[in-house]
């Protein structure tokens, strides 16, 4: 679904509770595409803006440059190469 053009008039929503979270039923006029955004705070406002799916490999490396560098406990054990041993097949 296209984004609609973004318009200077406001328009008052609803706030309800969703279990234990607080969530704002959000007009039509500004549906944003997908399931899932991202939200931060700037001052008193909350922003929110869909989540960007890579659509290229280009993309996708752009959003894995954002990652932190990968730890210790992320990298492959050393394992002792054993040498290769004659073996009897038939």
């Amino acid at each position: 679904m296209p984004i609609p053009m973004s318009s200077t008039r406001s328009k008052e929503a609803k706030l309800f509770r969703n279990n234990r979270s607080q969530a704002v039923r959000i007009p039509v006029e500004f549906e944003l595409p997908g399931d899932r955004v991202l939200i931060h705070r700037e001052g008193d406002k909350l922003i929110i803006e869909p989540v960007k799916t890579p659509m290229n490999i280009i993309e996708l490396l752009a959003v894995w440059r954002q990652e932190p560098p990968l730890g210790p406990a992320d990298q492959f054990p050393e394992i002792e190469d054993m040498p290769a041993r004659p073996e009897d097949i038939f």
